[in-house]
């Protein structure tokens, strides 16, 4: 058994270096002092940690606004999520109902479609509803791309799920809302846990439509503020844009390192079928 774990090990060991290659050069580039982020021969380790990189980008890029607009955003936009998702996902799993193949049909017919090739329509859609620079369309948006995707991941995880449990519950006099707070959803944590880490990646890190839909900049998500110190700039602080990325990438790892239990379950759950 040891043997086969340091044999995969070592056959994943390039595929891990290439994935956190990027995440090396970010965290190196934003300790250096400026001076040192285009120097040559190129050194991976700076002088000295300029943590002052830190402290210039938040004040020059307005992150910390940034990021508790992409923090309210995402939260918004995960709970509308999973308040619809979960319910429809039941629904699929525990009942029988006229056109369901039809609708698990159109569930995934709605994952081809890309934010690109609507990003016009739903433009012209919030100006229509007088939403236009306003962190609500962006919060209907997020979830209304987001719920197909939810809902499909959910049904496989329910459907796997014993019903006796509920049956039980129901034969004790609990009624159907009670069966699913108290015996069904804490079965379905790992599926719930695994679907929402999936929801706040994908609109933690969304750019397009917030930069089609944000105008105002204290309406900016963090990928629009960290954006903004690039383009347009005939000067570029790389070692406090690069700051500024490492900053966002830590909600999504925490978020990942404080679900990983879940995740876990809930990648297997699915198989058990």
């Amino acid at each position: 058994m040891l043997k086969r774990s340091f044999i995969y090990w070592l056959l994943l060991a390039p595929l891990a270096l290439v994935i956190l290659f990027p995440f090396a050069v970010m965290l190196s580039t934003a300790l250096k002092p400026r001076a040192e982020v285009f120097s040559f021969p190129p050194r991976w380790l700076p002088s000295r940690f300029a943590w002052e990189n830190f402290t210039a980008m938040w004040d020059a890029l307005n992150i910390g606004n940034a990021l508790l607009t992409s923090l309210i955003v995402t939260a918004l936009a995960s709970l509308l999520v999973l308040a619809v998702s979960v319910f429809a996902a039941y629904a699929m799993a525990r009942y029988a109902f006229w056109g369901k193949g039809v609708f698990q049909q159109y569930l995934l017919v709605t994952q081809m479609l890309s934010p690109f090739v609507l990003v016009v329509g739903i433009f012209r859609a919030m100006v229509q509803f007088n939403l236009l620079d306003t962190l609500l369309a962006i919060i209907l948006v997020y979830a209304a791309f987001n719920i197909a995707f939810a809902t499909w991941m959910l049904y496989r995880y329910f459907e796997a799920l014993p019903t006796e449990l509920e049956e039980a519950a129901l034969v004790d006099g609990a009624n159907r809302l009670q069966s699913i707070r108290y015996i069904f959803l804490p079965l379905a944590l790992p599926a719930i846990a695994v679907t929402s880490l999936f929801t706040f990646i994908w609109v933690w890190n969304e750019f397009v439509l917030a930069l089609t839909l944000l105008r105002s900049v204290e309406n900016y998500t963090l990928p629009i503020a960290i954006f903004s110190a690039v383009g347009g700039r005939y000067v570029v602080e790389w070692q406090q844009v690069m700051a500024a990325t490492l900053t966002a990438t830590l909600p999504a790892v925490l978020l990942f390192l404080y679900l990983q239990r879940h995740l876990q379950r809930g990648l297997l759950l699915g198989s058990s079928r």
